[in-house]
């Protein structure tokens, strides 16, 4: 399964993928991203123009096994949506 696990907002910058790589390490830091770098396959990130921000939107997303996926969903979005 396909699963968004983290997206921000950047600023307009001169060169995006260094930007992001700060915000996407301290991410990783975090139990959330730890959680996911052990159990997602595929991980990548996504950068792409953000036109409500004038800036860029960078996603970081991957593949979940239906187990880890049900895991996923019910320790971590609860959390996301407060």
């Amino acid at each position: 399964m396909k699963v968004i696990f983290h997206s921000f907002r950047m600023g307009d910058v001169d060169d995006v993928d260094i930007y992001a790589a700060q915000p996407i390490w301290e991410w990783q830091q975090t139990e959330h991203g730890r959680w996911v770098m052990a159990h997602a396959r595929e991980l990548r990130y996504y950068t792409g123009a953000d036109p409500h921000a004038f800036g860029y939107r960078v996603t970081v997303q991957g593949h979940l096994e239906p187990h880890d996926a049900t895991e996923y969903f019910l320790r971590w979005t609860a959390v996301e949506s407060s």
